[in-house]
């Protein structure tokens, strides 16, 4: 049941006023409370009273990953006893970051929660299987629970890995959506497929995909959407988030990019130059968080690279959206000349039936370019040249193919899902290992 009482479905104009609001408290709150931002308003010169709209963010310095990693305990905006709760990143792109979350945080999360699995149609009808994990700090495990409680859906906490037990628990208890990686999806096809689990006739019917991107640029299924649907059609939903946003942009059955909650985040999006690009433009997405007690962070560059789209989606929401990400800022390379991303590298991959996992490793090279590798481990050996054709397939998508090189499968897998580690490793960067 959709409100549409609910400020996503309020004008353009409207919404901004309501962020504007929610803006004012929020520089007020961080001018008084936080060591970290009180110091940059001080080094700046910047009267933070004099912050009231959107656009007078582009006057404040950003905020980076290393200052979280320099200065973590500046960004506490209150009094350890109020803290009931440590999360942490998880380190894609460099040492883990502590974030301290509150009761009123915790509120938060499962508001956002609640938004996002409403959004993607989830009702206190329906039975959800959440494939990833709740410990080790995770943030997005805790929150998918604290999410599914407030809207009254039923939770079954499996955790990731292990195909058998996920399907044992479906066949058992009968949930109609699962929650996970979407490259597992493909490991629950194969296991179903090797046991003689008749998968397409299960209680599943949709699936919520986290961490990984489910469409490309023009919200069409990518490589690894379509391969899933073609063995399994259910519905399936993207998501992106992060600990630092501590909120989610999911997809509505439209499918056409992730929805903001206005009140939790506003967002930027920056060119090369530091500036805002026009709408639609891809670029770097920085966000100011709203209504956060613990650590909130103002205009905190992600890394990630995206374009808003501002027109108002067919479910009649129109606070904008996010395409599917390009990739990050940071992982960005230059092969043979030619720009990409990884995620254009894993499009390829994921699309070779004869390619059970892979990981893409990238240094300097002796001629200061980049240096990548594909190390990939194969389902089954097929009747030509694996290495051969997985090239062809990349210049002809790509124009270019890195270095591939076949490895036992078991040893990819070792390296994409280390002991410590709570998502999938694809990519692995040496760039900077000696700085």
């Amino acid at each position: 049941m959709i409100d549409k009482n609910d400020i996503e479905f309020a004008s353009p104009l409207e919404i901004k006023q309501f962020q504007e609001q929610l803006l004012v408290k929020a520089i007020d709150y961080l001018a008084t409370r936080s060591p970290f931002y009180r110091k940059m308003f001080a080094d700046t010169g910047i009267d933070p009273h004099s912050i009231r709209t959107i656009e007078d963010l582009t006057r404040l310095p950003f905020t980076t990953k290393k200052d979280l990693q320099t200065y973590n305990e500046d960004f506490l905006c209150c009094d350890r006893s109020e803290i009931i709760d440590f999360v942490t990143t998880s380190g894609t792109l460099g040492l883990p970051v502590t974030f301290a979350c509150t009761e009123k945080d915790l509120q938060r999360l499962a508001f956002n929660e609640f938004k996002s699995f409403s959004c993607a149609g989830i009702t206190k009808d329906n039975v959800v299987q959440i494939m990833t994990t709740i410990d080790k700090c995770f943030m997005a495990g805790l929150a998918y629970f604290l999410g599914l409680r407030k809207l009254g859906a039923g939770i079954i906490r499996v955790g990731n890995g292990i195909p058998e037990l996920q399907w044992d628990t479906i066949n058992r208890l009968k949930p109609d959506t699962i929650m996970c990686v979407p490259s597992f999806i493909l490991r629950l096809i194969e296991y179903a497929e090797e046991h003689g689990i008749d998968y397409r006739a299960s209680s599943i019917k949709r699936i919520i995909g986290i961490g990984e991107g489910l469409r490309d640029q023009n919200f069409e299924l990518n490589m690894l959407g379509r391969k899933i649907k073609e063995k399994w059609d259910v519905e399936l939903f993207a998501t992106y988030s992060s600990t630092e946003m501590g909120a989610t942009f999911s997809e509505c059955p439209c499918g056409c990019g992730g929805h903001l909650h206005p009140e939790l985040l506003i967002v930027e999006i920056i060119g090369d130059d530091d500036k805002p690009v026009p709408d639609g433009q891809s670029g770097e997405v920085v966000i100011t968080s709203l209504g956060v007690e613990g650590m909130p962070l103002l205009r905190f560059r992600t890394g990630d690279i995206a374009a808003k789209k501002t027109e108002q989606c067919a479910c009649g929401r129109n606070s904008y959206r996010l395409t599917p990400l390009l990739g990050r800022k940071n992982n960005m390379l230059k092969v043979k000349g030619t720009t990409l991303y990884p995620p254009a590298i894993n499009d390829v991959l994921d699309n070779a039936d004869y390619v059970q996992n892979y990981v893409i490793m990238v240094q300097n090279s002796e001629a200061g370019t980049d240096d990548v590798v594909v190390l990939m481990g194969l389902k089954y050996q097929p009747p030509f040249d694996a290495i051969k054709d997985i090239k062809d397939r990349f210049r002809s998508r790509l124009r270019v193919a890195p270095k591939v090189e076949i490895r036992p499968a078991e040893e990819i897998h070792a390296i994409n899902y280390p002991a410590k580690s709570r998502k999938p490793i694809k990519f692995i960067d040496k760039r900077n290992a000696g700085k």
